[in-house]
């Protein structure tokens, strides 16, 4: 008998409070390591009606005194309140009718420096207490990586169509195509799996805040033929698949007048969607020594080269950090019964491989320099360009199995 379930995942636009606070981090985070590359940044936001708060700890090693160990303030490097009002303007939230405006917004900053204690955990040097002179982890936690066959990305199907979706509306907002489009979006696809396969998309729903002169049918119309009709497979969408364009209505108010966003609360946007799991460390606005961060990255690389070498149909990755420690206390391997050979001789081609070591992950993957605004918006997998979506260790993971 065939097993038959359907599977849901969401997304969310640039304009969403969460997004935007998540953007605003990862602003910052960038404007740190174009400054200096060893920047140590941990920097969260909370927006609110016409208010940003950014909170945290940050340390621009070139700003030190090597004498006194004293620091100029972060304002000596670059501009906190233009790079933010720049996050916003770039979103889109500059309309004379928005509360939040990216030229008028108040703004508190309560960034400080980084814990001292914290530091002597993660740098490459001696330190009491410590038992290694290597780089450790910044925090212990456990982190996932996931890849599927999918998409042509290797993503979950769910949420890879959620981002399609998201990334359109927002395309098309920002040519200018349609004037009543405005930043505030979400969207959610459910999708029918037959013996481990996509089949159908059963429905659709998007939700987008647009401006007080437009109409529901006239939103639903266009969102259904020019958004949904365009973007997904045509093979799946059938004639029972159920279409919800703002179900409740009206959405004119939206972004952080409508509602508080916060930095790192949609990590399973930005993951898999649900799919795979979650160790529960956000990842914006935090440099690459927070294994939250890079240890999940290199996890999803290591999973879709499983993946795309042919080794499973589906690959999941945890590893766990102890604070201090450069090594991982755990790395397990997961592919759900879809291994062309078992799950420990994958483990154990992917031990002789890649390093987990924190300091490793970092020249692995290239990870000291501004990319992270790019990662931001529509997930931080599944994206070409970045780094962690190469395939470029298949060749290698093949021949460690033929050994």
């Amino acid at each position: 008998m065939a097993t038959s379930f359907v599977f849901s995942s969401e997304s969310v636009g640039e304009g969403h409070p969460d997004k935007v606070a998540d953007f605003i981090s990862d602003s910052i985070l960038d404007a740190c390591l174009s400054f200096d590359r060893t920047a140590r940044v941990a920097c969260e936001t909370l927006v609110k009606s016409n208010t940003v708060t950014v909170a945290g700890e940050i340390t621009l090693p070139k700003l030190q005194d090597k004498k006194t160990g004293k620091s100029k303030p972060i304002d000596a490097a670059f501009n906190v309140n233009d790079v933010i009002r720049g996050a916003i303007r770039e979103i889109g939230y500059t309309h004379d009718d928005d509360v939040f405006h990216a030229d008028t917004a108040f703004i508190n900053n309560q960034l400080t420096a980084q814990s001292a204690d914290i530091a002597q955990g993660v740098d490459a040097r001696r330190a009491e207490g410590k038992k290694t002179a290597e780089q450790g982890a910044g925090d212990q936690g456990l982190i996932f990586g996931f890849a599927s066959d999918d998409t042509k990305e290797l993503m979950p199907a769910p949420v890879m169509f959620a981002h399609r979706l998201g990334r359109e509306l927002t395309r098309i907002r920002k040519s200018g195509q349609v004037k009543w489009l405005r930043p505030d979006a979400k969207s959610q696809v459910s999708v029918r799996y037959v013996d481990g396969r996509v089949t159908e998309i059963v429905n659709v729903v998007i939700s987008t805040q647009h401006s007080a002169d437009v109409t529901h049918a006239e939103i639903e119309q266009f969102i259904t033929k020019e958004v949904i009709q365009k973007v997904l497979p045509a093979e799946l969408l059938t004639k029972k698949t159920e279409f919800l364009v703002n179900p409740t209505g009206k959405f004119v108010i939206g972004g952080p007048q409508g509602d508080s966003g916060l930095t790192g609360r949609k990590i399973i946007v930005d993951t898999y969607g649900g799919w795979g799991r979650h160790g529960g460390g956000a990842f914006s606005g935090k440099d690459p020594s927070k294994v939250d961060r890079s240890a999940a990255y290199m996890c999803r690389w290591v999973a879709k080269n499983v993946v795309a070498a042919g080794l499973a149909k589906q690959c999941e990755l945890q590893v766990a950090y102890a604070i201090g420690h450069p090594k991982p206390v755990s790395v397990y391997v997961n592919t759900f019964g879809t291994g062309k050979v078992s799950d420990e001789k994958i483990a154990a081609a992917v031990d002789d491989i890649f390093s987990f070591k924190p300091a490793d992950i970092v020249k692995q993957l290239d990870l000291l320099r501004p990319i992270y605004r790019e990662t931001t918006q529509y997930g931080h997998f599944g994206k070409a360009g970045l780094p962690w979506e190469k395939t470029d260790k298949v060749a290698e993971l093949k021949a460690a199995l033929k050994k």
